[in-house]
């Protein structure tokens, strides 16, 4: 999973990071209550409660699922030792950066029928909350501080960190726990499974940055690492933070009717995130180090559940640590806020190898999210079921697509074998089967369904108000859509009711009962994703975007990783092309204390660099450290400011810089999908236009 907030970087890793108190409040619309007693309110006026049809479907899955199964329970609480005394951690800006309180109504024992039952095990089972011992005397966990775990491993003198989570404090709040249960100890190693930032932005609460570069403390990760947590996903950031408002749905109200879980975990911290470099990568397929007494035998794993991740092996604790490749749910192969499509069969393939190298003699298996297996059966049975599952979502989709299913028929073909639904490590909590199915035929096939008429298609607002005119206009869609609701075919509602709200934009009458149709949608789904998105979706429809407070923390750390030319290629894509057009512009950008130069290149309306060039005649030659342009890209100097102070020099015409700027755009993720839902006069931030933009969402994932 990836979430990042930054302030001036719009780099995509992320996930919203609203709080229950960012929602909008309302009135009641109905309650629920099933099971014991308390009566639960919704938190919209015009929301509906789960109807005949979500109450039987759900009924069903009831009696289909194994929830007679209790292990994970166990061994979800074996091994706690202690919760502090709070559920709040406030972030050092002072609004609260972690709130489980807000989940507190989970425990009560109610039966809650407006979420999947399944999804409802693992919302509980997420509840977890607190100091757990993993390996008597060696290996402990904190749960429950963050959307991940965080890991210490007891060496002969200090602890060994395993991802330091999302944020500082966060990460500082388990490390003092820890050591006030557990008694003091240094840090003397810190470890990121992997590239996304809830497994390494808030390692400035547990080091400090000296002691990394002086090799006091070793910070390990995976080959590449550097690239992906900065890279992944930068030019398309703006819009996955919108994006991820709807998968994420964070901005809901924490309630049955809205946000219950974030299905590895309940939520991302929001407090201050940071980066500190490696100084030891892991480059070989196996490698071990030796630190601090405890011998760790590193797996990478690349192209799985991130573009560079790692597993690793503690042959003397006879514990294997999953990273984020074996969990307690099956994973996004595409996931809905955008990213690249991930490799389902490499996946399964890397477990694969962990089950025969490690797992013959794992007595204990833990990683980054959800809780611990112990006992070798009950280890490589979890890892047989992930493997399968993955394996099968590969092969079972290529094999359809080769009969000709297309990319948009095999989410209604895919079938998860009946063996693996009954395993609960093989539900789809945090990934979504069908989204999935269609992700491998899209990594394979791309995003054409063969069909000659769906090569150019028109924009849903212009083939929308063909529909409805073919269709008999308004009132005809949206009986017709009632009676499909009547019917419980909320999907087929959807189809038609979708057209209309194109159509008709500002038809409240109809986006209300695509509203309707969204939200038994949601309630019937296992999937956060797609729970979300379909809450999300109601939601937009009948109020408008949900606004939150807006990210408050910066990352000067990311700003000052990121490589030049990233930098200079998200100018390109900030750039308005039609504003360009018929412009020419040369431009020698000269960083003398990193040893770089770049030619920057306006032409035929496009922006383009090169590194190690120079123009022998540019229009400008602009010379600084990269020190200053960080400030630049932060958002807190001016190229005219580093210039009056002499950190800056401008050699030839100076209104090239000047051209350029203005050409350049403000991203801001408070863009419609569903039209009609943005606020009248969007929220655009003052002009910085050689700054990447505010991001709202994050990572994972």
């Amino acid at each position: 999973m990836r979430f990042l907030n930054t302030s001036g970087l719009a780099l995509g890793l992320a996930l919203a990071a609203g709080s229950a108190a960012g929602a909008p409040a309302a009135q009641s619309g109905g309650t629920v209550a099933s099971g014991p007693a308390a009566v639960v309110e919704h938190f919209h006026p015009k929301g509906k409660l789960p109807s005949t049809f979500t109450l039987e479907l759900r009924n069903g899955l009831k009696a289909e699922l194994p929830f007679d199964d209790k292990r994970d329970f166990d061994e979800a609480k074996k091994g706690f030792i202690a919760a502090p005394p709070y559920k709040k951690i406030m972030a050092d800006a002072g609004h609260v950066a972690w709130d489980m309180e807000s989940y507190q109504w989970l425990l009560s024992g109610q039966d809650f029928a407006s979420i999947h039952p399944s999804l409802q095990r693992q919302a509980v089972l997420n509840m977890g909350f607190g100091l757990y011992e993993v390996v008597p005397g060696r290996v402990y966990q904190v749960r429950g501080f963050d959307l991940a775990n965080i890991s210490f491993i007891k060496g002969d003198t200090g602890w060994i960190v395993f991802d330091p989570l999302t944020a500082k404090e966060t990460a500082r709040s388990a490390l003092e726990l820890i050591n006030e249960k557990l008694g003091k100890r240094p840090v003397v190693g810190v470890v990121y499974s992997h590239s996304h930032v809830d497994h390494w932005a808030g390692v400035r609460g547990v080091v400090d940055e000296a002691d990394v570069v002086s090799g006091k403390v070793m910070l390990i990760a995976p080959e590449g690492f550097m690239e992906a947590a900065i890279a992944e996903n930068v030019f398309a950031g703006n819009v996955m933070s919108r994006r991820s408002q709807v998968q994420y749905a964070t901005l809901l109200q924490r309630n049955p009717f809205g946000h219950v879980d974030q299905s590895i975990g309940k939520n991302v911290a929001r407090g201050a995130v940071g980066l500190i470099a490696p100084n030891r990568l892991i480059s070989k397929d196996f490698e071990e180090i030796t630190l601090d007494g405890v011998k760790m035998v590193f797996q990478n794993t690349p192209d799985t559940e991130a573009p560079t991740e790692m597993n690793t092996w503690f042959p003397q604790f006879k514990a294997f640590w999953a990273a984020e490749n074996v969990t307690g749910t099956i994973h996004n192969i595409y996931t809905l806020r955008g990213a690249a499509v991930r490799n389902s069969l490499n996946w399964s393939k890397h477990i694969n190898v962990a089950l025969w190298k490690f797992g013959q003699e794992a007595e204990v298996m833990f990683a980054s999210h959800s809780w611990p297996r112990w006992g070798n059966a009950r280890i490589q049975e979890v890892m047989r079921t992930q493997r399968d599952a993955y394996a099968n979502l590969n092969n079972q989709a290529l094999h359809y697509a080769n009969q000709g299913v297309t990319i948009n028929e095999i989410h209604n073909v895919y079938k998860v074998p009946e063996s693996l639904q009954q395993q609960w490590a093989a539900r789809s909590y945090h990934g979504s089967e069908q989204n999935n199915a269609r992700g491998v035929i899209n990594r394979f096939l791309g995003h054409w369904d063969g069909n000659p008429a769906t090569l150019i298609p028109l924009s849903p607002s212009d083939s929308a108000p063909l529909y409805v005119e073919m269709m008999g206009g308004a009132e005809r869609i949206m009986a017709r859509g009632r009676d499909l609701m009547a019917q419980g075919k909320y999907l087929h509602a959807v189809e038609i009711l979708d057209k209309l709200v194109f159509g008709e934009p500002r038809n409240q009458a109809a986006r209300d009962l695509l509203a309707d149709a969204y939200e038994q949608l949601g309630y019937q789904m296992e999937s956060t994703s797609t729970r979300n998105t379909f809450l999300q979706g109601a939601y937009e429809l009948r109020s408008g975007m949900p606004t939150g407070e807006a990210p408050s923390t910066g990352s000067a750390d990311v700003i000052r990783s990121m490589p030049t030319g990233f930098w200079l290629d998200f100018l390109g894509i900030s750039m308005d092309p039609k504003r360009a057009e018929g412009m020419s512009l040369t431009i020698n950008l000269v960083l003398p204390d990193i040893g770089e130069k770049y030619l920057v290149e306006l032409s035929n309306a496009t922006l383009t660099n090169i590194e190690g060039v120079q123009a022998p005649k540019p229009d400008l030659t602009l010379t600084l450290n990269r020190a200053d342009l960080n400030r630049v890209m932060l958002g807190v100097a001016t190229f005219d400011q580093l210039a009056q102070a002499g950190q800056a020099r401008f050699d030839g015409d100076r209104t090239a810089i000047y051209k350029l700027r203005d050409l350049l755009v403000t991203f801001t993720p408070d863009f419609e999908f569903i039209p009609g839902s943005a606020s009248e006069q969007r929220q655009v931030p003052p002009g910085r236009p050689f700054v990447l933009p505010d991001p709202v969402n994050i990572m994972g994932e």
